[in-house]
């Protein structure tokens, strides 16, 4: 992900949440899509074919479009339109919204479940993984 799609992102969606963070960079969320794949867990080598799109020539031209777009004059606009957002007043004061959420009582019990969403897929993954024989 770029700095400008992260930015549009945390603009978008200030309020992360840990089990959102944990998934995405999880150990379990990479076991269970390579068994969706047909692969063994832990086999992370990609086929042959996947590896030589990477360095082909589409993936170049795809790389080099994408590059003109961002230092594009859309790209440009873009960015300025998100960092003139952020400096509004309606982006500060939706900021404003956001921190008083997370600070009241259900903000701290939207973190309290966050936790035990986390602690449960954690307890999960473990006994998944010892039903694999420890894999």
């Amino acid at each position: 992900m770029t700095q400008f799609e992260r930015r549009l992102r945390d603009l978008v969606n200030p309020v992360s949440t840990g089990l959102t963070r944990w998934w995405c960079n999880s150990a379990a969320r990479r076991a269970w899509r390579q068994r969706a794949r047909g692969r063994a867990p832990g086999n992370t080598r990609l086929p042959g074919d996947l590896r030589d799109l990477r360095n082909s020539e589409a993936a170049r031209k795809a790389q080099a479009a994408l590059r003109d777009v961002r230092d594009g004059e859309a790209g440009r606009r873009a960015q300025q339109a998100i960092r003139d957002l952020r400096d509004s007043e309606a982006g500060r004061k939706a900021q404003a919204t956001a921190r008083e959420f997370r600070e009241s009582e259900a903000g701290r019990r939207a973190e309290a479940t966050i936790q035990e969403a986390e602690t449960a897929a954690r307890a999960a993954y473990l006994r998944i993984r010892r039903s694999m024989g420890g894999h």
